[in-house]
């Protein structure tokens, strides 16, 4: 999953990007309202983490822009100890969750987490298709009783498919949400084709086929 985090102190984003990337997050990240809405317009993020006191603005902007524009991103706000106010609206315009610094950074991915499963599965840890299952929590995924070795980036990839049954994804919107900036030092997106091949080879051979839909010239559609 991909996540823009929004926070001018330098010190305090550092620490959140590396625990988050341990985590398996790829992010992205904004110090200024300015520059997170311009992240938001160039890339689709499943999440931001928007401080409310940034340097040119408040994040409440980030929040209203986000709700009028991406209204399926989830939204967690942090906010100072003693700006009950600014934390209540941001929840009553849309955000689903809130940090009070300092937190403990275990906490913080503990509530993207809580936040992902609520919009992404409709609150579920498993996801089910037939004869496929993906548990979100253990990062397991069964197929026909017995469990799939699958490398990060495929799991990630089938997660994010499974993820929007009923949408076509692009090779260049699965790149930057599976890969990140990275994706954009990219001269072809090869290494997309060569992921999803080896994928669809291993649903295959577990008896999982046509799970996953090429789209020829357009992209990659997940079995509905």
């Amino acid at each position: 999953m991909k996540l823009l985090i929004i926070e001018d102190e330098k010190s305090l984003r550092e620490d959140v990007i590396e625990y988050l990337t341990e985590n398996k997050y790829s992010c992205d990240f904004a110090s200024t309202v300015k520059s997170g809405m311009m992240k938001l317009t160039e890339t689709k993020y499943s999440c931001a983490l928007v401080d409310l006191g940034l340097p040119d603005g408040s994040g409440i902007e980030v929040v209203e822009f986000i709700k009028s524009k991406y209204p399926e991103m989830g939204i967690i706000i942090i906010t100072a100890a003693n700006s009950l106010e600014d934390k209540l609206q941001g929840l009553k315009i849309g955000a689903d969750d809130y940090l009070t610094k300092p937190f403990h950074l275990s906490e913080l991915s503990a509530r993207i987490y809580s936040v992902l499963r609520r919009r992404n599965f409709g609150g579920k840890n498993v996801l089910s298709f037939d004869d496929l299952e993906i548990d979100t929590t253990e990062k397991k995924v069964i197929a026909n009783g017995s469990q799939m070795q699958l490398t990060k980036k495929e799991y990630d990839i089938l997660v994010y498919l499974a993820s929007n049954p009923t949408h076509l994804i692009t090779k260049e919107a699965l790149a930057e949400a599976i890969w990140g900036d990275k994706a954009e030092m990219a001269a072809t997106f090869d290494f997309v084709y060569s992921q999803i091949k080896n994928l669809k080879k291993k649903l295959n051979e577990a008896g999982l086929k046509d799970y996953i839909k090429v789209v020829y010239g357009m992209g990659y559609k997940f079995k509905d």
